[in-house]
């Protein structure tokens, strides 16, 4: 049984939780210890109601790594801007991380933390959690067979309504930090979701980003961050590509999807309809795959855990990510410093914040072409 501790993910936030419960999924990680909140009393209540030794609550990051010595990772889920000083002093001390996305709120500090966690030999998963999705690794096979011949184009959109009114002054603590240059850092929507579409995309392609056009918006009057952006990509191989992202797409929940089109055919995935994915061959009807079928492929059936026709979803992906993670953590195996692993590293996330710091160049000079 692998031993973690937890940093942020207090009574009231989203994110911690569904960590704690994907973890449990498979029995093979047992929380420890935590600092849930500066709130101390937040502090003490989610520990207590964890049923965690209380001597093992501390009311500090600093102090929860500097006493704990027998994890076997640490997971944070704080507001973005504390990523970076949590993940560093984690590495500093050659403990494992896995980081909820963005890692950390720059580029320089991505790369700092890389760079740190291949000297100390430490692994390091970000959770990229689309990427866990039984069907998301369909699409991946399929593309990775050639099934879909050259790509031509990328279309990957995901609107949300959430933040189309000023909820960051309504008592959303979500918003509230997000909307928040100092704790979310220069980016909302485009650094929020932005990356998961960066991610998703180069997961499933395997495409390289050549350059970026970017349009990104403040729509909601005094509001300091971005709530909509649209970045047209130039792949390297020729491909292109178009990212719409929204926080104020009113009628829309999370309308993640991506379509892929190649010159032999096209795959799309819906997010809200997680266990399907349409394929169509070039002068073919199209097909609705169903997740957990037997034609599908080993990869997808690695990932899958019910039979066909019981949905799976969200946490299920989670725990698939952190499946692999633990993996590699009991295989003893030294970290790969060229990335070789089965869920989303450090070299994800750099890669996520590169494409965010060339969009926000365009889009800060008149929407120009950014190399990447």
């Amino acid at each position: 049984m692998l031993k973690y501790a937890m940093i942020g993910g207090g009574e009231g936030a989203f994110i911690g939780d569904v960590h704690r419960r994907a973890i449990r999924f498979d029995g093979r990680a047992s929380l420890v210890a935590g600092s849930f909140s500066r709130d101390e009393g937040n502090n003490i209540k989610t520990g207590k109601s964890l049923f965690l030794d209380p001597e093992r609550v501390y009311s500090s990051y600093e102090e929860l790594i500097s006493s704990e010595k027998e994890l076997d990772f640490i997971v944070i889920v704080t507001p973005n801007n504390l990523h970076y000083p949590i993940a560093k002093m984690c590495l500093e001390n050659r403990i494992n991380v896995v980081c909820e996305k963005p890692v950390t709120v720059t580029l320089d500090e991505a790369l700092e933390l890389k760079k740190l966690s291949e000297k100390n030999k430490c692994h390091f998963a970000v959770t990229y959690t689309y990427t866990g999705y039984p069907m998301v690794k369909e699409m991946k096979s399929l593309i990775d067979e050639g099934r879909l011949g050259k790509l031509r184009f990328v279309k990957a959109d995901c609107p949300e309504a959430w933040m189309a009114e000023k909820v960051e002054e309504m008592g959303n603590r979500q918003a509230q930090w997000r909307a928040d240059p100092a704790q979310g850092g220069k980016t909302n929507c485009l650094g929020d979701i932005g990356i998961h579409i960066e991610n998703l995309v180069s997961y499933v392609t395997g495409l390289k980003i050549r350059k970026v056009c970017a349009v990104v918006d403040k729509f909601v009057e005094g509001r300091k961050l971005d709530d909509n952006a649209v970045v047209m990509v130039e792949y390297e191989t020729g491909a292109k590509g178009l990212y719409w992202l929204s926080y104020i797409a009113i009628g829309h929940g999370n309308g993640m999807k991506i379509e892929i089109y190649g010159s032999n055919g096209s795959v799309v995935w819906v997010q809200e309809q997680p266990n399907e994915l349409i394929y169509t061959a070039l002068n073919e009807p199209s097909n609705i795959l169903k997740r957990g079928a037997a034609y599908l492929s080993p990869l997808q059936k690695e990932n899958t855990r019910l039979p066909e026709g019981h949905p799976e979803g969200y946490y299920e992906a989670l725990s698939n990510i952190y499946n692999y993670f633990f993996d590699e953590l009991q295989s003893k195996r030294s970290p790969i410093k060229d990335g070789k692993y089965k869920f989303p590293t450090l070299k994800d996330g750099v890669e996520s914040l590169l494409f965010v710091k060339r969009s926000l160049e365009s889009a800060e000079n008149n929407s120009c072409w950014v190399e990447k």
